[in-house]
């Protein structure tokens, strides 16, 4: 897709350099803490200039500590998933900034997608077969820890959209998702492509993109995402769950 096609922001269509544009400089207002959330997420109103949308704030002071990811890590890996979903072309992950904002401070900022609240992976499946085998190939290469069915969302725009990103990208196979409805099967050959191009972009010296993601990740986090990009296109197809846990609970 073009970097240049159009991104909804508050039910409007707009470029996708002026939806960023909002997320990084517009002012943010508070609207309400989002529930069932295990992290501190709200729900803000940013406004720049004549643009005005809604996005999902994940401040790093409000992260739980987890065990095995690094401490204050966690709006970091919700940006480089946007990053890496751009990158292969696949537009999955709605655009998401880094920036300062009261009263919270340092985070992540999610455009929000209206999106119907009954709709899931799980009454998703069947319809939307190419774009869940892309979601299926993106959280193997970066490695999701928890894709749940809720995480799937069917935006009013007609699109799938995928949030909650904050445990990717680990050293260690953490694959934890509830898309398993491919396993086995050989992987497309278009998806095949841009994984290929992704990962030749990140050995490319100058390619922004393993700069960017370097700002982002550690350095091991990089070399493990470019190992998973590879992994999976020698072996050709979807990988079967592994003898461990390989089902995020709870699945919704």
């Amino acid at each position: 897709m073009d970097d240049s096609e159009e991104q909804p922001a508050n039910g409007i269509p707009l470029p996708i350099e002026r939806v960023a544009s909002l997320l990084q400089d517009g002012t943010i207002t508070l609207e309400g803490l989002m529930p069932d959330s295990s992290n501190y997420t709200f729900l803000v109103r940013v406004c720049h200039e004549e643009l005005e949308g809604l996005a999902i704030y994940k401040p790093r002071r409000g992260e739980r500590p987890l065990w095995d990811f690094p401490r204050g890590t966690l709006c970091q890996r919700e940006a480089a998933a946007y990053l890496v979903s751009e990158a292969l072309g696949w537009r999955l992950v709605p655009p998401t900034v880094l920036r300062d904002a009261e009263p919270h401070g340092f985070g992540s900022v999610q455009l929000f997608i209206d999106a119907d609240p009954q709709m899931h992976y799980f009454s998703l499946q069947g319809g939307f077969d190419d774009t869940l085998q892309r979601l299926a190939a993106f959280d193997i290469v970066v490695n999701n820890a928890d894709r749940k069915g809720g995480h799937v969302l069917l935006g009013n725009d007609g699109r799938i959209w995928a949030i909650d990103h904050g445990i990717t990208f680990h050293v260690e196979p953490k694959l934890r998702t509830v898309i398993w409805e491919f396993a086995g099967e050989p992987l497309p050959t278009a998806i095949a492509e841009q994984i290929a191009t992704f990962s030749e972009r990140l050995e490319t010296p100058g390619d922004d993109i393993p700069e960017a993601l370097s700002a982002l990740l550690d350095p091991q986090e990089v070399n493990a995402l470019k190992r998973r990009a590879e992994r999976l296109l020698r072996r050709g197809r979807f990988p079967s769950p592994g003898n461990g846990r390989s089902m995020p609970w709870p699945p919704i």
